[in-house]
């Protein structure tokens, strides 16, 4: 994230669930749970020519190297984006 925080997480996960206030929150019912559906971007193979550093560093940190080279690409097109609109 680029902004930090004010969250107080240290309060929050001392809490027990019975203290958080959910009165404004609607329950969802079995009905919305039959109609949902889970949607992820097309996932596309291609092939991408990176420093071998990089990929071993991102190798380096475990399982889902794919995954975290993915997210951060995304997150720089989104930035891209926000920044020509």
């Amino acid at each position: 994230m680029s902004k930090v925080s004010k969250t107080d997480w240290k309060r929050l996960e001392a809490m027990k669930d019975k203290d958080i206030d959910t009165s404004d929150i609607a329950e969802l019912g079995d009905d919305f749970f039959q109609r949902a559906e889970l949607r992820t971007p097309a996932k596309q193979t291609v092939t991408i020519r990176l420093d071998s550093d990089v990929l071993e560093w991102f190798k380096e940190q475990g399982q889902g190297y794919q995954t975290r080279i993915n997210q951060l690409l995304r997150v720089y097109m989104e930035t891209k984006q926000q920044k020509s609109n």
